[in-house]
């Protein structure tokens, strides 16, 4: 199953705080869980957000992920499907 997740950093964090965000974000990338695919990474032009594309059979790595993140961001995490035939005649 595919996941979009959302993650927006919180506006109240101190300097420390990011700082901190700014390890356990490196941390993810360096270590991308057994089971877990990380299909694409971007950020909203305006910085306001960012979009991870992950991929896990079991949902419950996914919460996993997200778990050192909850004091610092605010996330979404959206089940998605491809959308396929749209257009094709």
């Amino acid at each position: 199953m595919k996941y979009m997740l959302i993650s927006r950093s919180r506006t109240d964090l101190t300097p420390e705080q990011f700082e901190t965000l700014g390890r356990l974000a490196q941390g993810f990338y360096d270590n991308i869980p057994e089971g877990v695919t990380l299909h694409g990474d971007w950020a909203a032009n305006d910085r306001s957000r960012t979009f991870a594309l992950l991929e896990a059979e079991d949902e419950a790595l996914i919460e996993a992920i997200q778990a050192p993140f909850r004091d610092y961001v605010d996330m979404e995490c959206v089940p998605v499907t491809a959308v396929t035939g749209w257009g094709k005649r």
